[in-house]
Protein backbone atom coordinates (compact mmCIF):
# COMPACT_ATOMS: atom_id res chain seq x y z
CA UNK A 1 0.00 0.00 0.00
CA UNK A 2 1.52 3.38 -1.19
CA UNK A 3 2.15 5.99 1.77
CA UNK A 4 0.60 9.45 0.76
CA UNK A 5 2.31 12.62 1.50
CA UNK A 6 0.77 14.21 4.83
CA UNK A 7 -0.57 17.57 4.26
CA UNK A 8 0.34 18.63 7.99
CA UNK A 9 3.41 19.96 7.22
CA UNK A 10 2.65 22.41 4.46
CA UNK A 11 -0.65 23.71 7.07
CA UNK A 12 2.04 23.65 9.36
CA UNK A 13 4.56 25.69 7.37
CA UNK A 14 1.48 28.25 6.17
CA UNK A 15 0.63 28.99 9.66
CA UNK A 16 3.85 29.81 11.26
CA UNK A 17 4.43 31.99 8.07
CA UNK A 18 1.13 33.36 8.64
CA UNK A 19 2.59 34.26 12.19
CA UNK A 20 5.63 36.11 11.06
CA UNK A 21 3.88 38.47 9.19
CA UNK A 22 0.82 39.42 11.65
CA UNK A 23 4.00 39.90 14.71
CA UNK A 24 5.59 41.52 11.81
CA UNK A 25 2.92 44.15 11.06
CA UNK A 26 2.71 44.28 15.07
CA UNK A 27 6.31 45.57 15.61
CA UNK A 28 5.98 47.74 13.08
CA UNK A 29 2.62 49.47 14.47
CA UNK A 30 4.96 49.44 17.93
CA UNK A 31 7.35 51.22 16.56
CA UNK A 32 5.63 53.63 14.75
CA UNK A 33 3.43 54.50 17.61
CA UNK A 34 5.92 54.89 19.88
CA UNK A 35 8.58 56.45 17.77
CA UNK A 36 9.16 59.55 20.17
CA UNK A 37 9.91 57.32 22.96
CA UNK A 38 12.27 54.50 21.00
CA UNK A 39 13.79 57.45 19.29
CA UNK A 40 14.97 59.03 22.79
CA UNK A 41 16.07 55.85 24.21
CA UNK A 42 18.63 55.01 20.80
CA UNK A 43 19.64 58.13 20.89
CA UNK A 44 20.37 57.35 24.92
CA UNK A 45 21.87 54.27 24.19
CA UNK A 46 24.56 55.59 21.66
CA UNK A 47 24.81 58.73 24.16
CA UNK A 48 25.28 55.80 26.88
CA UNK A 49 27.90 53.84 24.58
CA UNK A 50 30.05 56.86 23.92
CA UNK A 51 30.55 57.77 27.08
CA UNK A 52 30.83 54.21 29.11
CA UNK A 53 34.26 53.32 27.81
CA UNK A 54 35.45 56.89 29.01
CA UNK A 55 33.97 56.73 32.92
CA UNK A 56 35.66 53.49 33.07
CA UNK A 57 38.90 54.90 32.03
CA UNK A 58 38.51 57.59 34.46
CA UNK A 59 37.62 55.40 37.37
CA UNK A 60 40.59 53.31 37.06
CA UNK A 61 43.17 56.51 37.70
CA UNK A 62 44.98 58.00 40.60
CA UNK A 63 45.60 61.45 41.73
CA UNK A 64 48.42 60.39 44.25
CA UNK A 65 47.05 57.72 46.53
CA UNK A 66 42.95 58.44 45.56
CA UNK A 67 41.42 56.76 43.14
CA UNK A 68 38.61 58.49 41.62
CA UNK A 69 35.80 56.91 42.41
CA UNK A 70 33.47 55.70 39.62
CA UNK A 71 29.87 57.40 40.94
CA UNK A 72 31.83 60.57 40.53
CA UNK A 73 33.31 59.81 37.30
CA UNK A 74 29.23 58.99 36.37
CA UNK A 75 28.20 61.95 37.75
CA UNK A 76 30.79 64.20 35.99
CA UNK A 77 29.89 62.82 32.54
CA UNK A 78 26.06 62.84 33.21
CA UNK A 79 26.51 66.55 33.96
CA UNK A 80 28.74 67.06 30.85
CA UNK A 81 25.84 65.24 28.30
CA UNK A 82 23.28 67.12 29.84
CA UNK A 83 24.84 70.70 29.24
CA UNK A 84 26.21 69.57 26.13
CA UNK A 85 22.54 68.58 24.59
CA UNK A 86 20.66 71.53 26.41
CA UNK A 87 23.16 73.50 24.56
CA UNK A 88 23.24 72.06 21.16
CA UNK A 89 19.42 72.11 21.55
CA UNK A 90 19.08 75.63 22.19
CA UNK A 91 21.22 76.54 19.61
CA UNK A 92 19.52 74.11 17.27
CA UNK A 93 16.21 76.09 18.62
CA UNK A 94 17.97 80.04 17.84
CA UNK A 95 18.78 78.71 14.60
CA UNK A 96 15.52 77.59 13.41
CA UNK A 97 14.29 81.10 14.45
CA UNK A 98 16.48 82.62 12.26
CA UNK A 99 15.57 80.33 9.55
CA UNK A 100 11.65 80.70 9.78
CA UNK A 101 12.19 84.64 10.15
CA UNK A 102 14.39 84.81 7.28
CA UNK A 103 12.10 82.43 5.08
CA UNK A 104 9.08 85.19 6.03
CA UNK A 105 11.05 87.90 4.18
CA UNK A 106 12.20 85.15 1.65
CA UNK A 107 8.47 84.10 0.99
CA UNK A 108 7.48 86.81 -1.03
CA UNK A 109 10.20 86.78 -4.03
CA UNK A 110 10.90 82.77 -3.81
CA UNK A 111 7.87 82.19 -6.94
CA UNK A 112 9.52 84.64 -8.93
CA UNK A 113 13.09 83.14 -8.56
CA UNK A 114 12.61 79.76 -8.73
CA UNK A 115 10.45 80.51 -11.81
CA UNK A 116 13.30 82.51 -13.20
CA UNK A 117 15.14 78.89 -13.21
CA UNK A 118 12.78 77.58 -15.68
CA UNK A 119 12.48 80.65 -18.29
CA UNK A 120 14.24 78.35 -20.63
CA UNK A 121 11.36 76.21 -21.53
CA UNK A 122 9.28 79.58 -22.17
CA UNK A 123 6.74 81.88 -20.38
CA UNK A 124 4.11 79.24 -19.98
CA UNK A 125 6.34 76.89 -18.12
CA UNK A 126 7.64 79.90 -16.21
CA UNK A 127 4.27 80.67 -15.44
CA UNK A 128 2.91 77.48 -14.50
CA UNK A 129 5.87 77.15 -12.09
CA UNK A 130 5.53 80.40 -10.69
CA UNK A 131 1.85 79.20 -9.62
CA UNK A 132 3.18 76.28 -8.74
CA UNK A 133 5.37 77.35 -6.06
CA UNK A 134 3.15 80.44 -4.87
CA UNK A 135 0.53 77.81 -4.10
CA UNK A 136 2.76 76.31 -1.61
CA UNK A 137 1.27 76.86 2.07
CA UNK A 138 4.80 78.25 3.20
CA UNK A 139 3.56 79.30 6.56
CA UNK A 140 1.92 75.62 7.33
CA UNK A 141 4.90 73.99 7.07
CA UNK A 142 6.52 76.86 9.38
CA UNK A 143 4.34 76.38 11.90
CA UNK A 144 4.36 72.69 11.57
CA UNK A 145 8.59 72.50 11.53
CA UNK A 146 8.17 75.17 14.61
CA UNK A 147 5.91 72.50 16.22
CA UNK A 148 8.69 69.50 15.49
CA UNK A 149 10.93 71.94 16.54
CA UNK A 150 9.75 72.95 20.18
CA UNK A 151 8.97 68.79 20.79
CA UNK A 152 13.15 68.84 20.52
CA UNK A 153 13.94 70.42 23.90
CA UNK A 154 11.10 66.93 25.16
CA UNK A 155 12.96 64.69 23.43
CA UNK A 156 16.28 66.27 25.19
CA UNK A 157 14.87 66.06 28.87
CA UNK A 158 13.84 62.20 27.94
CA UNK A 159 17.26 61.67 26.19
CA UNK A 160 19.41 63.14 29.76
CA UNK A 161 16.65 61.17 32.14
CA UNK A 162 17.38 57.79 30.07
CA UNK A 163 20.98 57.94 29.89
CA UNK A 164 21.10 58.55 33.82
CA UNK A 165 19.08 55.52 34.53
CA UNK A 166 21.44 53.50 32.10
CA UNK A 167 24.65 54.77 34.10
CA UNK A 168 23.33 53.92 37.41
CA UNK A 169 22.44 50.37 36.45
CA UNK A 170 26.14 49.94 34.45
CA UNK A 171 27.29 48.01 37.22
CA UNK A 172 24.37 45.32 36.76
CA UNK A 173 24.46 44.58 33.44
CA UNK A 174 26.65 41.22 33.99
CA UNK A 175 24.48 40.17 36.81
CA UNK A 176 21.36 40.52 34.48
CA UNK A 177 22.83 38.92 31.83
CA UNK A 178 24.28 35.67 33.43
CA UNK A 179 20.84 35.54 35.26
CA UNK A 180 19.06 35.64 32.34
CA UNK A 181 20.51 33.25 30.03
CA UNK A 182 21.54 30.90 33.45
CA UNK A 183 24.91 29.79 31.51
CA UNK A 184 27.78 32.30 32.76
CA UNK A 185 29.63 31.46 29.22
CA UNK A 186 26.64 31.95 26.84
CA UNK A 187 26.85 35.58 28.84
CA UNK A 188 29.81 36.74 28.37
CA UNK A 189 29.19 35.58 24.25
CA UNK A 190 25.87 37.66 24.25
CA UNK A 191 27.87 41.07 26.22
CA UNK A 192 30.81 40.55 23.88
CA UNK A 193 28.40 41.00 20.99
CA UNK A 194 26.94 43.72 22.16
CA UNK A 195 30.19 45.24 23.46
CA UNK A 196 31.52 44.89 19.84
CA UNK A 197 28.65 46.59 18.23
CA UNK A 198 28.97 49.64 20.67
CA UNK A 199 32.23 50.00 19.82
CA UNK A 200 31.74 49.66 15.99
CA UNK A 201 28.79 52.18 16.36
CA UNK A 202 30.82 54.66 18.65
CA UNK A 203 33.84 54.63 16.03
CA UNK A 204 31.20 55.39 13.53
CA UNK A 205 29.59 58.20 15.42
CA UNK A 206 33.05 59.71 16.56
CA UNK A 207 34.93 59.93 13.08
CA UNK A 208 31.25 61.64 11.35
CA UNK A 209 31.08 64.22 14.18
CA UNK A 210 35.00 64.80 13.25
CA UNK A 211 34.26 64.49 9.74
CA UNK A 212 30.75 66.42 9.41
CA UNK A 213 32.11 69.31 11.95
CA UNK A 214 34.73 69.83 9.37
CA UNK A 215 32.36 69.98 6.65
CA UNK A 216 30.05 72.29 7.96
CA UNK A 217 32.65 74.31 9.30
CA UNK A 218 33.92 75.10 5.90
CA UNK A 219 30.38 75.33 4.59
CA UNK A 220 29.69 77.91 6.83
CA UNK A 221 33.04 79.58 5.61
CA UNK A 222 31.89 79.62 2.08
CA UNK A 223 28.37 80.81 2.64
CA UNK A 224 29.78 83.81 5.05
CA UNK A 225 32.35 84.37 2.04
CA UNK A 226 29.29 84.91 -0.85
CA UNK A 227 27.37 87.33 1.98
CA UNK A 228 24.71 84.73 2.88
CA UNK A 229 22.21 85.72 5.53
CA UNK A 230 21.67 82.01 6.56
CA UNK A 231 25.38 81.30 6.82
CA UNK A 232 24.98 79.67 10.15
CA UNK A 233 22.07 77.67 9.87
CA UNK A 234 23.56 76.44 6.20
CA UNK A 235 27.00 75.11 8.20
CA UNK A 236 24.65 73.56 11.46
CA UNK A 237 22.38 71.92 8.46
CA UNK A 238 25.10 70.56 6.60
CA UNK A 239 26.77 69.04 9.78
CA UNK A 240 23.23 67.61 10.60
CA UNK A 241 22.84 66.28 7.06
CA UNK A 242 26.03 64.69 6.89
CA UNK A 243 24.96 62.11 9.21
CA UNK A 244 23.02 60.76 6.64
CA UNK A 245 25.11 58.85 4.07
CA UNK A 246 25.11 59.06 0.30
CA UNK A 247 21.87 61.64 0.60
CA UNK A 248 22.51 63.88 3.17
CA UNK A 249 25.36 65.98 1.50
CA UNK A 250 22.72 65.99 -1.74
CA UNK A 251 20.13 68.14 0.51
CA UNK A 252 22.46 69.96 1.83
CA UNK A 253 24.66 71.31 -1.48
CA UNK A 254 21.39 71.58 -2.77
CA UNK A 255 19.01 74.02 -0.15
CA UNK A 256 22.38 76.08 0.52
CA UNK A 257 22.03 76.44 -3.97
CA UNK A 258 18.70 77.89 -3.21
CA UNK A 259 19.01 80.11 -0.68
CA UNK A 260 21.98 81.62 -2.41
CA UNK A 261 19.80 82.09 -5.35
CA UNK A 262 16.81 83.15 -3.47
CA UNK A 263 18.83 85.91 -1.97
CA UNK A 264 21.68 87.06 -4.48
CA UNK A 265 19.23 86.52 -7.11
CA UNK A 266 22.50 85.67 -9.33
CA UNK A 267 22.95 82.53 -11.59
CA UNK A 268 26.28 82.82 -11.62
CA UNK A 269 27.23 83.53 -8.12
CA UNK A 270 24.69 80.34 -7.24
CA UNK A 271 26.11 78.57 -9.69
CA UNK A 272 29.69 79.10 -8.43
CA UNK A 273 28.56 78.58 -4.40
CA UNK A 274 27.11 75.60 -5.80
CA UNK A 275 30.24 74.09 -7.26
CA UNK A 276 32.86 75.19 -4.16
CA UNK A 277 30.52 73.00 -1.94
CA UNK A 278 30.20 70.27 -4.21
CA UNK A 279 34.10 70.05 -4.59
CA UNK A 280 34.26 70.81 -0.79
CA UNK A 281 31.61 67.38 0.20
CA UNK A 282 33.40 65.35 -2.57
CA UNK A 283 36.63 65.40 -1.39
CA UNK A 284 35.66 65.17 2.07
CA UNK A 285 32.82 62.38 0.95
CA UNK A 286 35.10 59.84 -1.00
CA UNK A 287 38.37 60.08 0.31
CA UNK A 288 38.55 62.08 3.85
CA UNK A 289 36.07 59.62 5.24
CA UNK A 290 36.83 57.08 3.85
CA UNK A 291 40.09 56.85 5.24
CA UNK A 292 39.67 57.91 8.79
CA UNK A 293 35.97 55.10 8.62
CA UNK A 294 38.89 52.18 6.75
CA UNK A 295 37.02 49.33 7.12
CA UNK A 296 34.79 49.83 9.69
CA UNK A 297 31.68 50.02 7.97
CA UNK A 298 31.28 47.06 5.35
CA UNK A 299 27.96 47.73 4.90
CA UNK A 300 25.99 47.20 0.97
CA UNK A 301 25.15 50.76 -0.42
CA UNK A 302 21.68 49.56 -1.69
CA UNK A 303 21.18 47.93 2.05
CA UNK A 304 21.76 51.37 3.74
CA UNK A 305 19.74 53.10 0.98
CA UNK A 306 17.11 50.78 1.45
CA UNK A 307 17.43 51.39 5.88
CA UNK A 308 17.17 54.70 5.25
CA UNK A 309 13.89 54.45 3.66
CA UNK A 310 12.37 52.00 6.04
CA UNK A 311 13.59 54.01 8.85
CA UNK A 312 12.25 57.36 7.34
CA UNK A 313 9.24 55.94 6.64
CA UNK A 314 8.79 54.97 10.34
CA UNK A 315 10.51 57.47 12.40
CA UNK A 316 10.53 60.27 9.87
CA UNK A 317 14.20 62.58 9.74
CA UNK A 318 14.92 61.05 13.22
CA UNK A 319 15.00 57.63 11.45
CA UNK A 320 17.34 58.29 8.88
CA UNK A 321 19.84 59.70 11.37
CA UNK A 322 19.83 56.13 13.22
CA UNK A 323 19.26 54.48 10.03
CA UNK A 324 23.36 53.33 10.06
CA UNK A 325 23.76 52.72 13.60
CA UNK A 326 20.80 50.24 13.69
CA UNK A 327 22.24 48.77 10.44
CA UNK A 328 25.03 48.21 12.30
CA UNK A 329 24.06 46.41 15.36
CA UNK A 330 21.43 44.42 13.16
CA UNK A 331 24.10 42.83 11.07
CA UNK A 332 26.96 42.46 13.68
CA UNK A 333 24.33 40.34 15.78
CA UNK A 334 22.74 38.35 12.51
CA UNK A 335 26.74 37.42 11.53
CA UNK A 336 27.08 35.14 15.27
CA UNK A 337 23.33 33.76 14.85
CA UNK A 338 23.72 30.72 12.27
CA UNK A 339 20.11 30.85 11.25
CA UNK A 340 20.56 34.60 10.41
CA UNK A 341 24.07 34.63 9.12
CA UNK A 342 22.53 34.83 5.15
CA UNK A 343 20.67 38.34 6.19
CA UNK A 344 24.11 39.50 7.88
CA UNK A 345 25.77 38.85 4.30
CA UNK A 346 23.25 40.52 2.52
CA UNK A 347 23.38 43.72 4.62
CA UNK A 348 27.66 43.36 3.98
CA UNK A 349 29.63 44.81 1.28
CA UNK A 350 31.69 41.99 0.02
CA UNK A 351 29.34 39.22 1.93
CA UNK A 352 31.42 39.06 4.26
CA UNK A 353 30.01 40.14 7.67
CA UNK A 354 31.90 41.81 10.55
CA UNK A 355 31.14 40.34 13.42
CA UNK A 356 33.45 43.20 15.59
CA UNK A 357 35.04 39.77 17.04
CA UNK A 358 38.29 42.22 17.48
CA UNK A 359 36.52 43.65 20.23
CA UNK A 360 36.17 40.91 22.73
CA UNK A 361 36.19 43.33 26.11
CA UNK A 362 32.29 43.12 27.89
CA UNK A 363 31.61 46.69 28.00
CA UNK A 364 29.43 46.43 31.10
CA UNK A 365 32.43 45.05 32.83
CA UNK A 366 32.09 46.27 36.76
CA UNK A 367 34.89 48.97 37.34
CA UNK A 368 36.92 48.91 40.09
CA UNK A 369 35.22 50.20 42.91
CA UNK A 370 31.72 49.10 42.21
CA UNK A 371 31.25 47.40 45.69
CA UNK A 372 31.78 50.96 47.32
Amino acid sequence: MTNLPRPIPDRVSAQTIALIIVAFGVILFLLFQARFILICLAVAIMLFSLTSDAIGFIARQRVGVLRIPNWLATIVALAMISTALLILTSLVLSQVNTVLSTTLTYAERAPSAVAALFSWLGPEAEKAVFDAVQSVNVSGYLRSLAGQAGGLMQGTVLVILFVGFLFSERIWFDTKLTNLFQDEARAAEVSAVISSIMHRVNYYLLVKTLVSAVTGAMVYAVALLFGLDLAMPIGILTFLLNYIPNIGSIVATVAAALVAYVQLGDAAMTGALFVSLAVIQFLIGNIIDPILMGRTLRLSTFGIIVSLAFWAALWGIAGMFLAVPIMVGVMIACSHVPGLRSVAILLSREGLPDTGSERPVSLFRKPPDAAE
